[in-house]
């Protein structure tokens, strides 16, 4: 058997569906299918009954799953073990990065770690905050850029940036709405807010919606799954004036002229990105990095101190 297919049977039994399982392994659902697949005729017995509802241990995968994750949990101390005598991770650092990153956090922090270790690559991918959270508990990431601080012992972190958030508004809406301090956030309870599938963020949805909901704002619809806020979404959602969007006020997108960024009044909404990392690890590597983003900008390390 192979560590993958051991990963994909464990992750469909744990999440109970194998398109969830999927997601949490960042892979295709037909690709974690085939694999699961391939280990059940490997070993000429059914480990899960398929429904349209999700899956379904069977006696065989109950047997199968405490061995396939005992070997997964050796596998792991493994790792951690030759990365705390080795001191790095072989020269790469498996970094996650959420949507809308702050301008200059993430280029200042490989900039100065660039100049102190050249040798180790950074490989930066783009995930929500739980699809980080299940990777580096998966150790398929070493450090992450996340949206809300986890709970518990397993992690360390630090706080990196605080952005006040604005809102996006079809220009015509903005010239009736917003006075000279901004808009009141309850200036806006006749929209509906373009957000973000809270599976993404539990935490921060959590936050910032009882904010919205305390100023009388409409949530509206509940957004497909894995829908991405990228500007184009925004401002095509805005522009016709019956929706707003929640964007910094350092936006690094060009803003057209049916379009218009405004501040809220008194600065209700604080968008908080922490950088991190296991804290069971030894590696210098990561160390160097983490210090790196502490001191890389002052404009927004001074910003995340407030």
């Amino acid at each position: 058997m192979e560590l993958r297919e051991l990963r994909a049977f464990v992750a469909a039994v744990e999440e109970g569906a194998l398109s969830a399982a999927a997601r949490r392994l960042h892979v295709s659902q037909p690709a974690l299918s085939q694999t699961v697949n391939a280990l059940e005729r490997r070993l000429a017995v059914q480990l899960l009954v398929r429904s349209s509802t999700g899956v379904r241990v069977t006696r065989a995968g109950m047997t199968l799953l405490a061995d396939a994750r005992a070997v997964l949990v050796c596998h792991e101390r493994a790792l951690r073990t030759i990365a705390g005598q080795a001191g790095d991770g072989g020269g790469v650092i498996r970094l996650g990065v959420p949507m809308e990153l702050a301008p200059n956090v993430l280029s200042g922090a490989l900039e100065k770690f660039d100049a102190n270790r050249p040798a180790t690559r950074v490989v930066p991918r783009h995930l929500t905050t739980a699809a980080q959270l299940a990777a580096l508990r998966g150790s398929e990431l070493d450090v992450g850029l996340v949206r809300e601080r986890p709970a518990g012992a397993q992690f360390d972190a630090m706080l990196v940036v605080r952005e006040n958030l604005g809102v996006l508004l079809a220009a015509r809406l903005a010239a009736e709405l917003v006075g000279p301090e901004g808009i009141r956030l309850d200036a806006l309870s006749g929209l509906e807010w373009l957000g973000f599938s809270r599976s993404a963020s539990p935490a921060w949805h959590d936050e910032l919606t009882a904010i919205l909901r305390s100023h009388g704002i409409d949530l509206g619809p509940a957004p497909p799954e894995g829908q991405e806020l990228i500007a184009e979404v925004k401002y095509a959602a805005v522009i016709s004036g019956h929706t707003f969007a929640l964007a910094p006020e350092n936006w690094p997108h060009r803003v057209p002229e049916s379009v218009r960024w405004s501040p809220v009044a008194g600065n209700p909404l604080v968008r908080r990105t922490w950088v991190i990392w296991a804290a069971h690890s030894r590696r210098r590597d990561i160390a160097q990095l983490i210090a790196a983003f502490e001191q890389a900008d002052p404009t927004w390390t001074r910003t995340a101190r407030d």
